[in-house]
């Protein structure tokens, strides 16, 4: 008598809104290797294509925002899904397609990349689209990851004279909806990179990692791919954060230079003989400046 063989464990699906990016440094194939490479399921609902390479955007073109509903309804009528990622969304109309496909899923959590230019500073996300990012998509947020210059474009107000400070952003994108407020340093002037996770009641942890030579095509959507994989995966937003950035960290370290632009981070570091590479932040996980 044969006995069956056991039916292997289903892994955690993350759904991606993202644009497409040909060189597979960003946008949705970013999210597809990161999102695999940490164990759980990608899929996807194409926002726009895009025509780049590692050394910037030349063109992108948003796809029909009811395109972009059906991709997206087909697989959630189909599928569990464990968590979300939303990246470039490429017009008004597609922003708010997404904000009402998932506001009939409020029990997965939402992890949000803002992406409002490429790396070389090519804008990808007008005014129009940011206002309906902080008034359709942020009340829906449990973490939005924007590096600096995201955070205080998003938070901006008329009565600023100046910058404001990124604890007065992260405040105020919380007080706009967002559970939480990962504000990343890449693009700050400090001789380490910073990351600071607020919560409602102020800093939660403050991370410090070594800031590598070079510039990096992805490195956010890596990061918030790894959050989101790791939230499907069961883990609290303070460990997902504290993981999706190591991961992180361990991608760019071993990132390869694969045309005449930025390195492209390597999402499967891990299985190229680097298991021994060391964490380089110093955790601060108490909340502690």
């Amino acid at each position: 008598m044969t006995s069956t063989p056991p039916t292997p464990p289903t892994p955690p699906s993350v759904l991606v809104f993202a644009a497409s990016d040909p060189s597979s440094g960003a946008g949705v194939q970013a999210d597809l290797l990161t999102v695999a490479s940490l164990g759980c399921h990608p899929l996807t609902a194409i926002t726009a294509l895009t025509v780049q390479d590692t050394v910037g955007v030349q063109s992108i073109q948003p796809v029909g925002a009811e395109l972009l509903e059906q991709q997206a309804r087909t697989v959630l009528e189909d599928m569990p899904v464990a968590a979300f990622k939303i990246g470039v969304l490429g017009s008004v109309e597609n922003v708010l397609a997404v904000a009402e496909i998932v506001s009939d899923y409020p029990e997965i959590p939402l992890v949000f990349d803002p992406v409002l230019a490429s790396g070389r500073g090519d804008e990808l996300s007008g005014e129009e689209i940011i206002q309906a990012m902080r008034e359709m998509l942020l009340p829906q947020t449990t973490i939005i990851t924007p590096n600096a210059p995201e955070a205080r474009r998003l938070a901006e107000s008329d009565e600023d004279e100046g910058e404001p400070a990124i604890d007065v952003c992260a405040q105020r994108l919380i007080e706009m909806g967002a559970q939480y407020v990962l504000i990343t340093g890449t693009h700050e002037s400090t001789p380490e990179v910073i990351n600071t996770l607020y919560g409602p009641d102020g800093v939660i942890r403050r991370d410090r990692w070594e800031r590598l030579p070079g510039s990096y095509h992805g490195s956010g959507c890596t990061l918030a791919s790894a959050i989101a994989a790791c939230i499907a995966g069961g883990a609290s937003v303070e460990e997902a954060v504290r993981d999706a950035q190591d991961y992180t960290w361990q991608s760019l370290k071993n990132g390869f230079r694969a045309g005449m632009g930025q390195f492209i981070p390597d999402r499967f570091f891990w299985a190229r003989g680097e298991e021994d590479a060391e964490p380089a932040a110093e955790d601060k996980g108490d909340g502690q400046d």
